[in-house]
């Protein structure tokens, strides 16, 4: 059985940290960062099989991070997630990037972590 490696990348402390720990559990292995340039340097061994990042950080945007991992393999699953309007994000990073539109519910987190793991071939 294989692990899930999620990444994820919040500058809320406080999200960040209540996030990370409902995300964590069995078979899933989640790391967090509060910047882009701190997961992107983290990615430098390889990169994680979903990356769940917040537009809106300071210095490199989530949406940047996106980019760079997904022309690096442009199989790389990626959860924008975003209070702001950024279906342009989306349209043009690939086909395994999927909105999270904040407020989100975790079951539609949940919902994205299954479809990964299916398209993975992971139970």
């Amino acid at each position: 059985m294989g692990t899930l490696s999620i990444m994820y990348v919040e500058d809320n402390s406080d999200l960040r940290d209540a996030l990370s720990e409902l995300l964590a559990g069995p078979g899933r292995a989640v790391v967090a960062f509060s910047t882009g340039e701190a997961a992107l340097a983290a990615c430098a061994a390889r990169a994680p099989d979903l990356l769940v990042t917040d537009i809106s950080l300071p210095g490199m945007s989530g949406a940047d991070l996106a980019r760079i991992l997904v022309a690096r393999n442009p199989a790389q699953w990626v959860a924008l997630c975003s209070g702001y309007e950024y279906g342009h994000h989306v349209a043009t990073l690939g086909q395994n990037v999927r909105a999270l539109p904040k407020p989100f519910e975790l079951e539609q987190l949940e919902a994205l972590i299954d479809e990964v793991k299916a398209a993975l071939g992971q139970p």
